[in-house]
């Protein structure tokens, strides 16, 4: 092997070592800068409540609607556990096609969890993902005036009244959540909702279900928020 040809394999696996130094280099300062932004949030970023606006709106044009607010803890500006808690309640009257009375007031709860799929965690704003598992137990009444009777032609009061359901349901979210000022947020999140069980009495399915909603209608729900951030990191 001739020293030109010597000089020419040396520096080109010299060129390749430092090549490679450089990549293993770079990905080690990577690696060390993600684990020091990581690490340099504590866990607990703290809590925030919230009030959902959709369902105040809901109730105060409509026949139906629910009062809900949340609970929702910040761990490591990426997980949120969260509560939610609510009173649903619908008065319906549907005079134009049967005439059917239908009323529902009830408590609801959902729990479950968000994940911030943003790639910047740390400024406040969301992108997320989560997951709801929610409960009801309520009282149903039903009146219809005037049924007639088809065998002896009179009219007879159709009332159930109070009577006890229950449903079991769960919900996949997305949602968008933006810091305004301060401690102050809002947000907005897509629910698709489906039935795990449902107890339904005597007199057939419910038109409503406090924090589920409408039967026909609730596959696909929305929510509305205001938040306030309780401490702030």
């Amino acid at each position: 092997m001739t020293s030109r040809r010597l000089i020419c394999v040396s520096i080109s696996r010299l060129a390749v070592s430092v090549l490679l130094l450089v990549a293993f280099v770079t990905q080690s300062h990577a690696q060390l800068s993600l684990k020091y932004e990581r690490d340099s949030v504590p866990l607990f970023c703290g809590v925030a409540v919230s009030v959902d606006l959709a369902g105040l709106a809901q109730r105060a044009l409509g026949s139906y609607g629910q009062y809900e607010a949340a609970l929702r803890v910040n761990l490591h500006n990426q997980y949120f556990p969260i509560v939610e808690l609510g009173l649903g309640d619908a008065r319906h009257n549907d005079d134009a096609v049967t005439g059917i009375c239908y009323s529902a007031r009830a408590p609801y709860f959902r729990i479950g969890g968000d994940v911030n799929i943003m790639n910047k965690k740390h400024t406040g704003n969301r992108v997320f993902f989560g997951i709801r598992y929610g409960f009801t137990n309520y009282k149903a009444t039903i009146t219809r005036p005037g049924l007639k009777d088809p065998v002896w032609q009179w009219d007879v009061d159709y009332n159930i009244s109070g009577e006890s359901r229950s449903q079991h349901w769960g919900e996949v979210i997305f949602g968008l959540d933006a810091r305004i000022f301060g401690p102050v947020h809002i947000g907005w999140t897509g629910r698709y909702r489906f039935r795990f069980s449902h107890n339904d009495g005597t007199m057939g399915k419910s038109w409503y279900v406090p924090g589920y909603g409408l039967q026909n209608s609730s596959v696909l729900g929305y929510n509305f928020y205001l938040a306030f951030d309780l401490n702030i990191k």
